[in-house]
């Protein structure tokens, strides 16, 4: 593959047809034997960039492409039209370059080279459609088996802003290690947040800002940081954790004095949380176990639960997700949920707290699974938080925190939490 914007596109176009294809996800192919792997960092960006925007924008790109085929093409010649037509259509990339490139790669495959002249046919009337048409089309709709169950839960107005800030993507968001986010907004030209993060638009290259090096903020999504808020441990507590990779809140919650103990299953995500700490100064102690096994050398007070889940709160970020799981893959972590509940309150010191939080946007994931956790465990009660950040809308009926997608729309949105703190009977 050539280097520069074909070899990008060779790589997006990769990478589109392992998640289309295969139901792979992006983050399983950036590895040195993935698409990526002869990419310089640019190019490399540049791939995952367009690649994720055609799966962002899939439905748009599809419903352009339909009058212009006479029936459904190949999976290949199929994931080739809809890179081309959102690099032209959303990306604002020239056309003649996308479609000369796209012929091109059509030509090199030996599944795609009958169907070149298609290729070329199609995406030259594509390139001429006004960008405000583009614009108009609805956004990408969640698949069947999620959308069904967002809307019984949420509603079909909620559903339909839930799509519509997936297909506006996520913004940059930080946490100051010092908690001053006035500080941090003016010396990376960003936006303080009510809950304490700062938030950046547009094209943003990570390493580049200010205090990188010095490890005084870390990149985390607004929603994301806020379990550790919640939490909110004292110095000297004995705060657990748990499934703790890739350690935002582990940073916070040893930023706030806390003793913290980080656990999580994964040895090679458990390094990047020991990076993160060397990065920022920071000190923890790192557990690789697997949480329900795990014998602890003592209770501690606070714990917090960050447990696997659908991650369907994240589609913004990663528009992968729908083409990679379904019902049948996410029906497991339920009862997963459950026991790592259990687990978590047998770590607990008698009066200590645990704030549970998923970044699903699935009752099961969430609510249901506090209602049931309070049913096994009497004596167990919700708290609802009351700091000041808390708007009253986010303050789910059993009185834990659900955030949405379309929540803060004006200003980026956030990612899909739900966030309680269940506190132990002394």
């Amino acid at each position: 593959m050539a280097n520069g914007q074909d070899g990008a596109r060779g790589a997006a176009y990769r990478l589109l047809r392992a998640v289309l294809e295969d139901h792979r996800l992006i983050a399983e192919l950036t590895g040195e034997e993935g698409p990526l792997a002869d990419l310089d960092p640019a190019e490399r960006a540049r791939a995952q960039r367009l690649a994720l925007s055609t799966l962002r924008h899939l439905g748009r790109a599809e419903a352009v492409l339909k009058p212009h085929l006479r029936r459904p093409p190949p999976p290949p010649v199929r994931a080739l039209l809809l890179l081309a037509t959102v690099e032209m259509l959303e990306e604002g990339a020239a056309p003649h370059g996308v479609v000369n490139a796209a012929v091109s790669l059509a030509r090199a495959g030996q599944k795609t080279q009958a169907m070149a002249g298609l290729v070329n046919a199609v995406l030259r009337k594509v390139a001429d459609l006004p960008r405000a048409d583009w614009d108009a089309l609805p956004p990408q709709r969640l698949p069947g088996w999620l959308r069904g169950r967002l809307d019984s839960a949420w509603g079909r107005a909620a559903v339909t802003a839930i799509e519509a800030a997936h297909a506006a993507g996520a913004p940059l968001d930080l946490t100051p290690r010092d908690g001053d986010a006035a500080t941090l907004a003016a010396a990376v030209g960003g936006v303080a947040l009510p809950t304490g993060s700062v938030r950046l638009t547009g094209s943003v290259q990570v390493s580049a800002l200010p205090g990188y090096d010095a490890g005084t903020w870390w990149v985390q999504d607004a929603a994301a940081a806020l379990p550790a808020r919640v939490l909110d441990p004292e110095p000297g507590e004995r705060v657990l954790d748990l499934c703790a990779a890739p350690g935002g809140k582990t940073l916070q919650l040893a930023a706030a004095g806390a003793n913290v103990t980080a656990l999580d299953v994964s040895g090679a995500r458990m390094a990047r949380v020991e990076e993160n700490l060397a990065r920022t100064e920071l000190s923890a102690d790192l557990v690789v176990a697997d949480a329900l096994d795990w014998v602890a050398p003592a209770p501690f007070d606070a714990i917090l639960l960050d447990a696997p889940c659908s991650a369907s709160g994240t589609i913004r970020r990663h528009p992968d997700l729908p083409f990679a799981k379904d019902a049948a893959t996410i029906k497991p972590l339920f009862a997963m949920q459950a026991a790592l509940i259990d687990r978590a309150l047998a770590l607990l010191t008698p009066g200590g707290r645990l704030v549970y939080c998923t970044c699903s946007l699935l009752p099961e994931e969430g609510e249901a699974q506090i209602d049931a956790a309070l049913g096994r465990h009497p004596g167990l009660t919700v708290e609802t938080p009351q700091a000041d950040w808390v708007i009253p809308g986010w303050i789910a009926a059993n009185g834990g925190l659900r955030l949405r997608p379309d929540f803060w729309a004006d200003t980026g949105g956030m990612d899909g939490f739900y966030i309680a703190t269940l506190r132990k009977s002394a």
